[in-house]
């Protein structure tokens, strides 16, 4: 029975982008599954049987104690002797890749979701890049979220052409139709709306995610801002946690607090999202950096269309001017333009939120891309045992 790990630093980005992979290869592979991240207990205890949890301690962000987390890394991998250990997420794939190659694991997967130094300047990104070097070197396999990512990374020196491959479309593990499931789109959306006091007619923006900088919040609210100031009537539904470093602008973040077409939710559970997303007629994502979008593929399944910015991963999702519209990252009244241009043409709102459904369909759907990294995931290992055999 082959041994697999699973790296990633914090369980929610496990809960959300792996488990359902291990979970996958474990009932039609058999393989023996072992998850590391930070401890968890309520994630712990959720997990199916059969798949193990080994806890590693590990902050997010520049941090001494990533000494003692190698650490235990070491220790987990010559106490398991894995076959194959993949990890994502700066810190834990630094941490475990280091790991894994001092103790010879025969695959060592990065999946490499985005590049932590894009967007950052100065000693920060001279260290974040250093940082992804050292995780690719370490690494036997690469599997960039999209083409655009790849293409970044082989210009940037990171890894030859033939280290890494995209699966499929790109992207991590799609979207669950079943969660996501669109004929209850209208029964949730006035649900949602009903909630915050907003009317069948209202046009409504909507943003999901962390509200920080680098998301683009400061654009998203002086574009819609700027909308209100001329006289437009709209309303704007701000889903997620406000990022705690607190690089917002203050009285921004002040004044979309209390604009009364402002409505911010905070956090909203998985199994809330697609009732969210169904409330809004248009998502705008204003990215400064980017995976590859989970966001727009999970609007895109309930048929939402997105505005989002013309960066590597975002702007790979849907089709520019097809099912999905971008702007450049950073200019808010370019952004101001294109919503006010779909708050005054919805028909085309719509046709953009048909298309955008049909590719999600078509290139996102979770069992096919299950069915691809079981694939990849087989024939890394196939791979390394005839090698293996050779020697």
């Amino acid at each position: 029975m082959k041994k697999l790990c699973f790296c990633t630093t914090i369980s929610a980005t496990m809960k959300q982008f792996v488990l359902e992979t291990a979970r996958y290869l474990q009932q039609t592979e058999g393989f023996d599954i072992t998850l590391i991240c930070q401890d968890d207990p309520t994630f712990r205890k959720e997990l199916p049987p059969g798949i193990h949890f080994r806890p590693v301690p590990m902050k997010r962000g520049m941090d001494l104690s990533g000494f003692a987390a190698v650490l235990a890394f070491l220790r987990i991998f010559r106490e398991e002797g894995f076959d194959l250990v993949a990890y994502s997420t700066p810190n834990a794939a630094c941490y475990a890749s280091i790991a894994a190659k001092a103790c010879g694991v025969p695959v060592r997967v990065y999946g490499q979701w985005g590049i932590r130094y894009v967007g950052l300047s100065g000693f920060p990104r001279r260290w974040m890049k250093r940082v992804e070097g050292l995780v690719c070197r370490n690494s036997t396999a690469i599997r960039p979220v999209s083409e655009g990512n790849r293409a970044f990374a082989i210009d940037e020196g990171l890894y030859p052409p033939e280290k890494a491959k995209v699966l499929g479309f790109g992207g991590t593990i799609g979207v669950d139709f079943s969660l996501y499931d669109r004929a209850q789109k209208e029964d949730w959306r006035q649900m949602i709306r009903n909630r915050f006091g907003l009317s069948p007619t209202d046009f409504v923006f909507g943003f999901c995610g962390r509200i920080s900088a680098d998301k683009g919040c400061h654009e998203l609210f002086r574009a819609f801002r700027a909308l209100l100031q001329k006289g437009e009537r709209a309303f704007l539904l701000v889903v997620g946690p406000l990022e705690v470093k607190g690089e917002l602008d203050p009285a921004l973040l002040a004044w979309a607090r209390t604009c009364p077409s402002v409505c911010m939710t905070g956090a909203v559970s998985v199994q809330e999202m697609p009732k969210y997303y169904a409330a809004m007629d248009v998502l705008v994502h204003p990215t400064y950096r980017e995976g590859f979008g989970m966001v727009l593929q999970e609007a895109g399944a309930l048929g939402v269309p997105a505005i989002t910015t013309d960066i590597p991963g975002a702007s790979e999702v849907m089709e520019d001017g097809r099912s999905t519209l971008l702007v450049p990252p950073g200019d808010w009244n370019e952004l101001e333009h294109v919503m006010r241009a779909l708050l005054h043409h919805p028909k085309q709102a719509l046709r953009l939120g048909e298309q955008a459904y049909r590719r999600t369909l078509a290139c996102y759907n979770r069992t096919e891309m299950l069915e691809r990294q079981r694939d990849d995931f087989c024939a890394l290992l196939r791979e390394a045992e005839g090698k293996g055999a050779k020697k």
